[in-house]
């Protein structure tokens, strides 16, 4: 296996900018797998092992999303400048910048696997395959189970978390602090939680324009202009092979990934016994092999 050295720089977006890097060569033969992170508001940080992934003629690309990590960040930009558009219009600009738009597989985590479901709606050609990660088809589904999950949570957790929501205090230590019994039984279960994961943890709270502005102040109180948000009717619109993943634990439940197989056609679904919202961390010797074996065929195809 022969992998070419990382490259990374940013790409012009308008009068903005976003950041990438390339692990592999975009100029070999295979189709490059983009990574679209989640969010929206995080950064590529706590997806960068799939950078694993890139052997013989296929490259793995990751960038940040504008409003975070090494893209423009924009805090003074109001909720309604944060749009699905913006997202996936910075999407097309960087496959066309890269040279990549004609040969392509995208791996979208969470947030990011609605935007490439919104992506893969239109048909584009250069589009070869799909791997939706721990995406809900919908936040009113999303919401609904995250009610069902905030209801199992130890004694007085959940009344803690809604107390300070109900007051608009959820940026105090004791909200922060209630959160975290959620997410270390639906977001990430390993302990201590891992490096690249923390990293991309930090900076959505060092810079949480976008997350507040899109998603609201947790993963299970999505109050932001998301809130109604749906693909489900993109969905019939998908014509490439796509590969579902979700954790047995994650935040994700079934029931908010269903719409994707019940519309995709062709669709295939791998659930992970051991995790979360985080298969590629929590497993990451399947994640790898899962994916190998897909984008294989793929490739095949």
């Amino acid at each position: 296996m022969t992998v070419a050295p990382s490259a990374k720089g940013t790409v012009p977006f308008g009068e903005y900018e976003t950041w990438y890097r390339v692990t592999g060569d975009l100029r070999a033969a295979g189709p490059a797998l983009v990574v679209v992170h989640g969010g929206p508001g995080s950064t590529h940080d706590y997806l960068q092992n799939l950078s694993d992934l890139a052997e013989g003629a296929r490259s793995v690309v990751h960038y940040d999303q504008i409003g975070n990590g090494g893209s423009t960040h924009l805090p003074d930009r109001r909720a309604d400048f944060w749009t699905v558009d913006l997202f996936a219009a910075e999407l097309d600009n960087l496959l066309e910048r890269l040279g990549i738009a004609d040969n392509y597989v995208l791996f979208g985590q969470s947030w990011g696997g609605m935007l490439i479901t919104r992506h893969a709606a239109s048909r584009p050609a250069g589009l070869r395959g799909l791997v939706i990660a721990n995406s809900p088809a919908s936040y009113p589904l999303w919401l609904q189970e995250a009610k069902l999950l905030r209801d199992q949570l130890p004694p007085g957790v959940n009344e803690t978390l809604l107390r300070h929501e109900a007051a608009g205090t959820t940026d105090t230590d004791e909200y922060y602090a209630a959160m975290r019994p959620f997410y270390e039984r639906h977001v990430c279960r390993l302990s201590p939680w891992p490096r690249d994961y923390l990293a991309s943890f930090y900076e959505v709270y060092n810079d949480p324009t976008v997350y507040y502005a899109m998603n609201g102040p947790s993963e299970f109180h999505v109050n932001g202009t998301l809130r109604d948000w749906s693909v489900i009717d993109h969905c019939p619109d998908i014509n490439v092979p796509t590969l579902l993943i979700s954790g047995r634990y994650d935040e994700a439940t079934p029931a908010t990934v269903q719409p994707f197989m019940d519309h995709i056609a062709g669709a295939r679904w791998e659930i992970f016994e051991e995790s979360s919202h985080l298969p590629h961390l929590e497993e990451p010797e399947r994640f790898k092999e899962v994916m190998r074996t897909f984008l294989d065929e793929v490739d095949r195809s």
